[in-house]
């Protein structure tokens, strides 16, 4: 098997379980890992490497690594269009976390880039890989609940304001829209489909100026609709429900990387309970795809392609416009090309 060699760009807390589930990943290896402080990747490669894992002080460092193949990108929202496009245009193929990018400009370049490139790219959406959503998503293809019509999500959690936090920082891309509601919408999307034909959202503020908790309807031109909730302040279950024409699907808290769904065929149906719990943390699935979509030369994953994450983006992008959110990219210092 072709041990897959990869470099992450920004050591935070999620690159460190993403990090943890790359070492439980048969032929994949932590090859590298950059930061803009040589300190913070010397700490994280020694606390999460293998040994042989290099620190690089500047991401134009890792990106020139000839011993990477991919780079996760796990840095703020604005600064993935940036990374991304650099890491591409080196021939490297990248795992960017959500949500994708902080626009919806953003998100065309990178994808633009990586298919005139002919590069590998898929947004981190782990909730697609999971054992459970895998299973839920055979049984409503098979139509087991019937014609699927509509999806409920909610996420919410209890967070304490704090101007320093990157979740209260416009500037970082921070708030409710681009940290939690991504969920919920890319759930809706990938059980329905397309592109939403309107969204209709509403939301409260942070005295930082980022959105606390929202409320999004999304509508499709033949009628299909999901709603979608989710808030730093109320410790809401995190369910989804999937409603067909006969029956529905249950997914069990927390939605987005569930252990438990509960399959309801018929209106009277008591419900058939299914458990498959996720390996490691829950990202090793979401490794596994890009790993198997490298070996085979593939450019998109067909469980989170490119189109998916335009289409979710373009929903976060109406319902910033509507709510009055301003996000932008962030030019990443030292990225040019080395001379050659």
């Amino acid at each position: 098997m072709q041990t897959i060699r990869w470099g992450i760009a920004g050591p935070g807390r999620i690159a460190a379980n993403v990090a943890g589930d790359l070492a439980r990943t048969d032929g994949a290896e932590l090859a590298a890992v950059g930061s803009r402080s040589a300190d913070r990747a010397e700490a994280f490669a020694r606390e999460h490497g293998t040994g042989t894992t290099r620190a690089h002080g500047t991401y134009r460092e890792l990106l020139d690594d000839d011993a990477v193949d991919v780079v996760y990108i796990a840095t703020p929202h604005p600064q993935h269009a940036d990374l991304a496009v650099a890491a591409l245009e080196a021939g490297k193929a990248v795992l960017v976390e959500k949500t994708f990018t902080a626009t919806l400009a953003g998100a065309w370049r990178v994808v633009d880039t990586a298919r005139r490139h002919g590069v590998f790219a898929m947004e981190a959406m782990w909730t697609r890989f999971q054992p459970a959503v895998v299973r839920a998503r055979e049984i409503y293809q098979a139509g087991e609940i019937g014609e699927v019509r509509s999806v409920q999500a909610d996420l919410g959690t209890v967070r304490d304001v704090d101007p320093t936090d990157r979740l209260f920082a416009p500037e970082l891309g921070g708030g409710a829209l681009l940290d939690l509601t991504v969920y919920p919408v890319s759930f809706a999307q990938m059980v329905l489909g397309g592109t939403p034909s309107s969204v209709h959202a509403v939301a409260s503020r942070e005295t930082t100026g980022v959105d606390a908790e929202n409320a999004l309807l999304m509508a499709w031109e033949d009628g299909r609709f999901a709603t979608a909730q989710t808030s730093f302040h109320s410790p809401s279950p995190g369910q989804a429900r999937i409603f067909g024409s006969t029956g529905w699907i249950d997914v069990l808290p927390r939605f987005h990387h569930p252990t438990t769904i509960v399959v309801h065929r018929a209106p009277d149906d008591a419900g058939e309970t299914i458990e498959l719990p996720p390996h490691g943390a829950g990202y090793s699935h979401e490794i596994d795809e890009v790993n198997s979509c490298l070996r085979e030369g593939r450019t998109e994953s067909t469980v989170m392609p490119l189109d998916d994450t335009l289409a979710v983006q373009g929903v976060l992008a109406e319902a910033g416009d509507q709510l009055g959110l301003t996000f932008s990219e962030v030019a990443v210092g030292g990225l040019r090309p080395r001379e050659h």
